[in-house]
């Protein structure tokens, strides 16, 4: 399959906490386990023109009509109450976030927003060359760019797209433009791309890429993930010390995502583990996640979820957003169903419409 480059048209737990700064910024909130909730992941659509392994069901699924998206003034009503509570960060995902038109123009609405620190994006870089500069003019600094192979015949046969050359295209056009950081979302999967793994490596030593080691999740019930593919973070970071020497721990911002950062010597970039499964981070999550069918959710492996979309449209009050926000991160689990049933599996919400 040629690449797409469709345009969109478009248990009873303790109180969340409200710690109130002695300053006009929001307070800090927290939820039923002390932590920090800062961090806001929003699903701008469903759709994507790639079709990733480990995303797409490979038995094939219904898209969501226009109108069961949330509409940018919808999301923007609810970023502007998650602010006012203490979320400082936004990070936008998809599906592939670039195919709905007038991102760019929302993006400069969010960065208006007072009290709102960052806006990241993530995406699968396919259409990032063309919209980098206007991206970076509305106030988008930080990229995640989904990259699983360097190789482009293997490129397209994880993705079913032949858009290798656009998205390296992409990355380089958001170096040039002062993109920073840049991170490579690497998902690695045993007998798929894994033999890569020291190549990644070796771009965070050529340019200031960032890249992350992703272990594959078992999302959805349709998708391609097998327990003979996981590869744990453990046995990549050893790969990766054979060839490189010991790796350094470095520390990391308290805005920043769940990859265990290390540096090599003589590297301009970083490298990151993401290990949801074999050393999970619930104990340190602040975020949660607005999906692209209009549900809040507080975990990405555990299926609950609250309808924020019937609140937007059936003219509910900021202070009702504001509620149902706050109920949120209260049942908010203290691991996600992973670790609490150990059922691989087990989580069976639609990775484009979650957000990734």
């Amino acid at each position: 399959m040629r690449c797409r480059w469709t345009l969109l048209a478009h248990q009873a737990r303790p109180c969340v906490l409200l710690t109130k700064r002695n300053s006009p910024m929001p307070a800090n909130l927290h939820d039923s386990f002390s932590r920090t909730i800062s961090y806001l992941r929003i699903s701008l659509t469903d759709q994507c023109n790639l079709r990733c392994l480990y995303c797409r069901s490979i038995t094939g699924e219904e898209q969501l009509a226009r109108l069961d998206l949330l509409s940018f003034a919808e999301i923007m009503r609810v970023v502007r109450v998650a602010v006012g509570l203490g979320i400082a960060k936004v990070r936008l995902t998809g599906g592939e976030p670039l195919v709905r038109a007038g991102v760019a123009s929302f993006v400069r609405e969010l960065a208006a927003i007072p009290g709102l620190a960052e806006i990241r994006l993530t995406t699968n870089g396919v259409l990032l060359a063309p919209m980098a500069a206007e991206l970076y003019q509305a106030g988008v600094r930080k990229l995640n760019i989904s990259l699983d192979s360097l190789k482009r015949q293997r490129f397209a046969e994880i993705t079913g797209g032949d858009c290798f050359e656009r998205v390296w295209a992409g990355i380089e056009e958001a170096r040039r433009i002062g993109f920073a950081p840049i991170k490579i979302n690497v998902v690695v999967m045993a007998g798929v791309n894994d033999d890569e793994v020291v190549d990644f490596a070796r771009l965070a030593f050529d340019q200031p890429l960032h890249v992350r080691f992703i272990e594959f999740m078992p999302i959805g019930s349709g998708n391609a993930w097998a327990e003979s593919r996981y590869l744990p973070a453990s046995q990549i970071r050893a790969r990766l010390e054979s060839a490189f020497g010991a790796l350094a721990p470095l520390s990391s911002h308290k805005l920043d995502g769940p990859a265990r950062l290390f540096a090599m010597p003589g590297a301009q970039g970083t490298i990151g583990f993401i290990s949801p499964l074999s050393d999970h981070f619930c104990d340190t999550c602040n975020r949660l996640r607005l999906t692209s069918a209009g549900k809040l959710r507080s975990c990405l492996l555990t299926d609950r979820e609250t309808d924020i979309k019937s609140i937007l449209r059936g003219g509910g009050s900021d202070q009702e957003i504001e509620a149902l926000i706050l109920a949120t991160i209260r049942e908010k689990p203290k691991g996600h169903s992973l670790v609490e049933t150990g059922v691989i599996g087990s989580c069976h919400g639609q990775m484009s419409r979650i957000g990734g």
